[in-house]
């Protein structure tokens, strides 16, 4: 391989494996700082943003239910006037209206009956399952409860529940009242988590089951039908807020719970890794093309200064930077092939060597630059004369080569005397040097036992002689 290739070929690996080794270093730095934002931050953040929500939602409506059981117009009306049910009806209507409620209920214990904004309802029964929640609720020691769960008098959605106990001066108990909240604020809330952070946000019961979560959206029936989650159940069901990491249909989740205890549900915060990282592959792929594309285009300078200054360096090579003419180095190369021909096709080749007279008195007179100058204009002059199948060369100094394929004695004689005239009577070399420039030929033609150094030899000597018998003549040997 030529060693320009090496060359490229070397850096563009360097390159390439820089390029690629920074991308996927950059990528594995900002998927492990993702991942540790969402554990450590965002999704606790979130827990913590919900569990708020929820509490400001459900302080309202408790002061109100336990204004509502310490009422004393609400205690004389159980104990005194039940059967004015108008009375009733317009004080919860009015708690109902002024504080914006879904709805108001009372149950009196004397009677089991239930009422609410619109009167009366219905008896309370311990058999009626609908009516569980009160049996219970008198059965515990607490005087207040929340809780979700469906009304048919009230609405087919879930509600939220806030019980007081009512209990008159003696502490004897007399019912239960309180208020009833939509839980569609809660749903628009997970919404809002889902669509503007990707998370999905329900609540669980301590069995595991979902008790509220968006509509249409969470399909999970119980979090114990998940494998990986049912062993961790004990993490989950911590009161304390706790990051888990787990798989799912070869996904990988964090979830995130915690205990609200004025529910008693835990409330579960869960992400899917890949859609927080997906922006973060997005940008990995964009910077790994990007700069294996600034790259490729670096390589392709490189390469095009490299074979710019390769050229430069072949031209300088094979020839003379002044006269732009092969040098003499190049010139071997062609007479060698020449004089392979030669012997092998025996067509007839000769070499001229000419020399340009008294140069150096040229340079003396008139200095180096015109010297160049002339140098150029005859170089002009002899590409000018010159067949396309000839090869010429500045041989050194002020001295030229030419090689003559398939020509004969006579011919390359003609062809020399009139490149020498053609010198001689140059208007723009005389204005060079204020006088006439000649130049002095040596000829000869390739001989069967011929070598290089024989022919040099023998057009070197021709040259000489024409040197020595007065310049500015063609000699042949």
């Amino acid at each position: 391989m030529n060693l320009k290739y090496k060359v490229v070929s070397v850096i563009t690996f360097l390159l390439i494996s820089l390029s690629v080794g920074t991308s996927i270093l950059n990528y594995t730095k900002s998927l492990e700082e993702t991942e540790n934002q969402l554990k450590n931050s965002s999704l606790p953040l979130s827990i913590d943003n919900i569990y708020t929500e929820i509490q400001k939602n459900i302080i309202e409506p408790n002061l109100i239910s336990s204004m509502m059981a310490s009422n004393t117009f609400l205690k004389d009306w159980i104990i005194n006037e039940e059967d004015n049910v108008e009375k009733i009806k317009r004080y919860l209507e009015t708690i109902k209206n002024k504080y914006s409620m879904f709805n108001t209920f009372l149950v009196s214990h004397k009677s089991q009956n239930y009422y609410s904004s619109k009167g009366f309802l219905e008896k309370v029964n311990i058999e009626n399952p609908n009516n569980k929640w009160y049996f219970d609720f008198k059965g515990k020691q607490n005087h207040r409860e929340i809780n979700l769960d469906f009304n048919k008098f009230m609405d087919s959605s879930m509600i939220m529940f806030i019980n007081y106990k009512i209990f008159d001066d003696d502490f004897n108990y007399l019912g239960a009242t309180g208020i009833a909240i939509k839980t569609s604020y809660v749903n628009d809330m997970l919404k809002f988590f889902r669509k503007n952070y990707n998370f999905n946000v329900y609540f669980v019961n301590k069995f595991g089951r979902v008790v509220l979560s968006e509509n249409g959206i969470n399909r999970l029936k119980n979090i114990n039908d998940i494998n990986e989650l049912k062993t961790k159940s004990d993490e989950i069901f911590s009161k304390n807020s706790k990051t888990i990491e787990y798989t799912k249909e070869d996904k990988k989740f964090m979830l995130n719970s915690k205990y609200i205890k004025e529910l008693d549900l835990y409330l579960i915060v869960e992400a899917k890794i890949e859609k927080f990282t997906q922006e973060v592959k997005n940008t990995f792929l964009i910077n790994l093309f990007s700069s294996l594309a600034v790259t490729m285009v670096v390589i392709w300078i490189i390469l095009l200064t490299i074979r710019t200054y390769n050229k430069k360096l072949e031209d300088l090579a094979h020839n003379d930077s002044l006269t732009g003419l092969p040098n003499r180095r190049s010139f071997n190369s062609n007479f060698e092939k020449s004089l392979h021909m030669f012997k092998r096709k025996k067509s007839n080749k000769a070499i001229i060597f000419f020399d340009i007279d008294n140069f150096k008195k040229i340079n003396d007179t008139h200095g180096h630059l015109v010297g160049d100058k002339v140098l150029i204009r005859v170089a002009q002059i002899l590409r000018n004369d010159l067949r396309k199948t000839d090869d010429v060369s500045r041989w050194g100094g002020e001295e030229f080569a030419i090689l003559l394929n398939d020509i004969s004695l006579d011919d390359v004689t003609t062809f020399a005397i009139k490149l020498k005239n053609n010198i001689e009577e140059d208007e723009l070399l005389k204005h060079y040097t204020k006088d006439c420039v000649t130049a002095s030929f040596g000829v000869t033609l390739f001989k069967n036992k011929d070598t290089t150094d024989s022919i040099v030899k023998r057009v070197d000597d021709a040259l000489y002689e024409a040197k020595n018998s007065g310049k500015n003549q063609v000699k042949i040997c």
